[in-house]
């Protein structure tokens, strides 16, 4: 798995102690889940943020932003964010903030509580 551990430790930072929270391989990355949905990642150095795809046009304008094109077709409401959008503290809470406010709007994924407990028994 290729990823920027200390990217991955700062969005930890951010995202704080959370019971509602997962991490999970993905994408060759890695990936953080708010009850089973995506908020962000990372992938080699690049941050990935999910968002409202309604945003997703005024948002590709910041700084690093740029389509999350993983499988050759760009994907509204995924973005890459290089290490110039995240290098300043200000401009990765923006990023993470923006793609945990999304993952909240979601429902709860369906198996999430029975997932938590086998993993709390120490069952996967």
């Amino acid at each position: 798995m290729a990823y920027d551990e200390k990217l991955e430790a700062r969005i930890r930072d951010l995202l704080g102690p959370r019971t509602d929270l997962e991490a999970k391989k993905m994408f060759g990355g890695l990936c953080f889940l708010i009850n089973g949905n995506m908020a962000c990642g990372v992938l080699n150095e690049d941050l990935i943020a999910k968002v409202d795809p309604e945003r997703n046009d005024v948002l590709l304008k910041k700084p690093g932003a740029r389509p999350f094109d993983f499988s050759g077709r760009p994907m509204q409401g995924i973005l890459y964010v290089g290490p110039v959008g995240v290098k300043a503290a200000k401009d990765l809470r923006f990023w993470v903030e923006t793609s945990l406010a999304h993952a909240l709007t979601k429902p709860p994924k369906a198996g999430r509580k029975k997932a938590a407990k086998k993993r709390a028994r120490g069952k996967t």
